[in-house]
């Protein structure tokens, strides 16, 4: 008997395929570059010194190494205060949101909802129309929520864009799982905490990655509804620094130290503001990217 060779054909890429992988990895690698540059030359910046900073000597490299600023802020008692109550703020209202947005996208989530229309109506006219900032204020004033976590937490509860992500992902998921859930006895709030937040870990990451980098940069809430210097955040203590070298250095700063932090203020309070979010983000990013992608995936 004659043996017959059989032959397996691999799929090769094509011509074409491989100039656009190319040409792709270019753009990409361009993308890269443009977004990493100027935050590594902030950081250059922050460790720079005076005299290189205001002759555009720093680049991606610090120049004349100087700590006076980061010593400055650092020794301060009440910058590490601040930082508590940005670290507070933060994770209370990062945690109201979630529970608010979670309840909220999956009642819409619901097509057979008498009034659904009507819901997701009211929470899109809020993302174009607001009430304004002086009824805001009397609002938030009247309700004695003024120097509480609260007056930060609660206003920007509910983001409208957020809330239709977790929408779209809750309609995603298959409806069967809830009706057998429904006949093993479970109740709607049982579904939700047993059957679709465990399988919506990578929404609900995004979700809370979105929140919490808005919570923890966020300034004019706080420099609103704070009167009591104890209770800023530390976005509004760097800001009341970067205002008062900034008008030191109109003013013309007559010693070393002072001309050393009106030029690097800016950019040592964008590390330290930006440090805390960088350390997380790692550790939630292989979430994020799936997150926004299967709540926008049909099929």
């Amino acid at each position: 008997m004659s043996k017959v060779r059989v032959r397996t054909s691999v799929n090769q890429p094509t011509r074409g395929y491989r100039v656009f992988q190319g040409v792709n990895g270019v753009i990409l690698t361009g993308v890269v570059v443009l977004t990493l540059y100027p935050f590594l030359n902030i950081v250059a910046r922050s460790f720079s010194g005076e005299r290189e900073i205001r002759s555009g000597q720093v680049t991606l490299w610090p120049k004349g190494f100087d700590l006076t600023t980061y010593r400055i802020v650092i020794n301060d008692s009440t910058f590490w205060r601040s930082y508590g109550n940005t670290v507070l703020y933060t994770v209370v209202a990062t945690a109201v949101a979630m529970v608010l947005t979670t309840c909220y996208a999956y009642v819409l989530s619901k097509r057979n909802l008498k009034g659904r229309g009507f819901l997701v109506g009211v929470a899109v006219f809020t993302m174009f129309f607001s009430g304004g900032l002086i009824p805001n204020y009397v609002l938030i004033t009247s309700l004695d929520l003024k120097n509480s976590v609260w007056a930060i937490a609660l206003p920007n509860a509910i983001s409208v864009f957020n809330l239709l992500v977790m929408k779209a992902f809750f309609e995603s998921l298959p409806s069967e799982l809830e009706e057998a859930a429904q006949i093993d006895g479970l109740s709607t709030y049982g579904i939700l905490l047993r059957v679709v937040l465990p399988l919506s870990k990578a929404v609900v990451a995004t979700m809370i990655l979105f929140y919490s980098v808005s919570f923890w940069n966020s300034w004019f809430q706080a420099f609103l509804y704070m009167d009591r210097t104890d209770l800023m955040p530390v976005t509004v203590y760097l800001r009341n620094i970067i205002a008062g070298a900034t008008g030191a250095s109109n003013a013309g700063a007559t010693t070393e130290q002072g001309t050393q932090v009106a030029a690097s203020i800016q950019a040592v309070t964008i590390v330290l503001t930006s440090l805390p979010i960088l350390c997380v983000y790692p550790f939630v990013q292989r979430y994020f990217v799936s997150g926004v992608m299967l709540g926008a995936v049909k099929g």
